[in-house]
């Protein structure tokens, strides 16, 4: 208490030390050396309490940054609490992203199944989707190959012309429709020579043969057709057994 009451008079000394200087100065500029002590004008009330003002300031802001603690230890501790946070963030973020890149992988690889198996089965559809027509078509194929099979070259040779003329319209007619087979991935079977296949090879005899060897095919019946990698009609042959005795 005696303290506040010491700094308290020192305050007020020095307010009345300004007061008077102000006064004096502003009466020695007016020339009026007789002006009355103890009642100051406005004016000097208002410079006094300037003057006051600015000379303590600077007492006041270091009187206020001397009580205001900053623990260094405190502030650490906090920025270390904060780069924590922000690491696990950072982490999590991290883990999301690549979560987020998984699925999308996972995503475009199923599409891309997805295109494929499409794209497989609008060709599947393209070429087998003709099969039963196919299938029919065949009879008109045999009929014209049994047709032409019943002429050698001497019987051709002994037709009259109309004959011979006819039986070449039914060659080119076989052969057109050889070539619109093949242009739908129709194609015939191995025949004559070839070794057996039982997945395209419907065995009906076993012959012997002198010059084809056991096993291979040596005649032909029925001619088979594939269509894409489907046997649409086995062959009917006949099986060598290799030379006779």
């Amino acid at each position: 208490m005696a303290d506040n009451t010491d700094n308290g008079n020192g305050d007020m000394d020095e307010w009345d030390a300004l007061q008077a200087q102000i006064e004096g100065e502003s009466t020695g500029q007016s020339g009026r050396a007789d002006a009355p002590r103890g009642n100051p004008s406005p004016a000097d009330l208002k410079a006094t309490a300037d003057a006051f003002l600015k000379k303590h300031k600077n007492d006041v802001l270091s009187d206020d940054e001397d009580d205001m603690p900053f623990p260094e230890s405190e502030m650490d501790a906090d920025e270390a609490g904060m780069n924590d946070a922000g690491a696990a963030k950072i982490q999590e973020l991290e883990m999301q992203i690549a979560t987020m890149k998984d699925q999308a992988l996972r995503t475009m690889a199923e599409a891309d199944n997805i295109r494929k198996r499409a794209e497989r089965d609008v060709q599947k559809a393209k070429v087998y989707g003709v099969e039963k027509f196919a299938t029919d078509v065949l009879s008109v194929y045999d009929n014209l190959s049994r047709a032409l099979q019943t002429l050698d070259g001497q019987a051709k040779e002994e037709l009259g012309d109309n004959a011979r003329h006819l039986v070449e319209g039914i060659e080119l007619t076989e052969k057109d429709l050889t070539s619109a087979l093949l242009r739908h991935q129709i194609k015939p079977v191995a025949g004559l020579g070839s070794k057996f296949d039982p997945n395209v090879h419907q065995a009906v005899a076993n012959i012997p043969h002198p010059e084809i060897e056991k096993g291979h095919v040596a005649a032909v019946m029925q001619q088979g057709f594939t269509i894409g990698d489907r046997t649409l009609r086995a062959a009917m042959v006949a099986v060598s057994t290799g030379p006779a005795g």
